[in-house]
């Protein structure tokens, strides 16, 4: 879900809403101007855009707070976001920035200039050095340590600007057209005064506009799709994090005992994939000794600074990577473990091939998660699923067709566990 906050009436979406539709993403909208509350986590989100209002980022307004802790949540779990505006300087607040008072409103179309650092971003690569957009505003911003700028002019240099490599801020209106432009002078028709003709010159405005605004957000789009299933498992996890030890506290010796099932010798190279905070990175440690190679690999970073926390790079590597897409060559590794990953990505099928690529013809693989499928079902108030990836039914011939031999199929109370060795050739 794409989670889109308006502050006013008529600072709709437009055509960024237009870009999403056409991408078939489904969005949800917060109105804070008619009283919704604003999510209190980015648990779901797949997206955020953030539009803009005549508050001011550095004055306290209903729901405010609440944003704040939204954007900063989808930063910390790199949930793509788009902020327009208000949107913008609350953005640059939430990362650590300031929203302040202008020098005068800037009001009306005028130019704004493409920086060196936007030839390659994402969005605004495709974007001529010079763009003439709608200027509505009397607040600026100063962006955080490490933001990139990505478009400027004179009076107001910060008009776009990027924090990481998902989340993008325009002090400018790029998503207008003309019944934004006329919702716009309706409802503030004092500044729009001070820019005479700039309801009457949008057709030809927007007219060359138009290919260069639908494009960024067409590419907006399909960075979010194509992010979808990973921002959807760090959004998730993100949040855990802090606490995942805590909750699990009593976790370990069943890893160390799923981990010994294994069988792992001394020497021998293992990945743990979705690691998590490393709770089975001490007992693979263990069996490969010092001499051997493990790496626990996460695709979640909140994830990995609390395996950091409970010094678990000490028994082995921390990676950031998709475990889908190893950055590993073929037949590099002799094992894998991997606990209760494979219900959080996109397609097992898929994944199992990769796994079965860097393992070396005769290696292990275990799946391991400390509770069985009827007790995870159970606690969360649902029957056990059929098309569950991990049924025997399922999961034999997932294995099959990607180059695995399933040596032991174990479904207890209170465990799950499988065995599987990679075939040869």
């Amino acid at each position: 879900m794409i989670q889109i906050v308006e502050h006013a009436p008529q600072e709709g979406p437009y055509a960024i809403g237009t870009a999403l539709e056409a991408a078939g993403l489904p969005t949800r909208v917060c109105r804070t101007w008619a009283g919704d509350p604003v999510p209190e986590t980015a648990d779901d989100l797949v997206g955020l855009v953030v539009m803009g209002g005549a508050m001011a980022a550095y004055e306290d307004f209903p729901g405010r707070s609440a944003e704040l802790v939204l954007l900063r949540a989808a930063l910390e779990a790199e949930v793509p976001v788009l902020a327009v505006c208000l949107g913008a300087q609350l953005l640059a607040v939430a990362a650590g920035g300031a929203g302040r008072p202008g020098e005068g409103a800037q009001i009306g179309w005028a130019d704004v200039r493409m920086t060196e650092a936007a030839q390659a971003d994402v969005l605004f690569g495709a974007v001529p050095e010079r763009l003439r957009v709608l200027h509505w505003h009397g607040d600026t911003m100063d962006l955080p340590a490490g933001a990139t700028l990505l478009a400027s002019c004179d009076r107001y240099p910060v008009q776009a600007f990027r924090v990481g490599g998902s989340a993008w801020g325009m002090q400018f209106h790029l998503e207008v057209d003309e019944a934004a432009v006329g919702a716009f002078a309706d409802a503030f028709p004092e500044e729009a005064a001070t820019a005479p003709g700039v309801v009457e010159s949008a057709p030809a405005e927007l007219a060359a506009l138009a290919r260069h605004r639908d494009g960024v957000f067409k590419r907006f789009a399909a960075f979010v799709a194509e992010r979808a299933e990973q921002t959807a498992t760090r959004a998730f996890f993100t949040r855990r994090a802090a606490t995942w030890e805590r909750r699990f506290a009593g976790d370990g010796p069943r890893y160390a005992a799923a981990v010994d099932r294994m069988e792992l010798r001394p020497g021998r190279r293992v990945l743990d994939l979705g690691c998590g905070t490393g709770r089975a990175l001490p007992a693979l440690r263990a069996q490969v000794g010092d001499a051997g190679l493990v790496v626990g690999i996460d695709l979640t970073p909140a994830m990995l600074t609390a395996a950091l926390r409970e010094g678990r790079d000490k028994d082995g590597q921390l990676l950031l990577a998709d475990a889908c897409r190893l950055p590993f060559p073929t037949g590099t590794t002799d094992a894998i473990f991997s606990a209760g990953l494979v219900n959080h990505v996109p397609d097992p099928a898929t994944a199992l091939r990769e796994w079965a690529r860097v393992t070396t013809p005769g290696g292990t693989l275990l799946l391991f998660h400390p509770s069985g499928r009827a007790e995870r079902a159970a606690r969360h108030g649902r029957p056990l699923d059929p098309d569950d990836p991990l049924a025997e039914e399922n999961l034999r011939p997932a294995l099959h067709a990607a180059g695995w031999h399933l040596t032991c199929y174990e479904d207890a109370p209170h465990h799950f566990l499988v065995r599987a060795s990679r075939n040869a050739g």
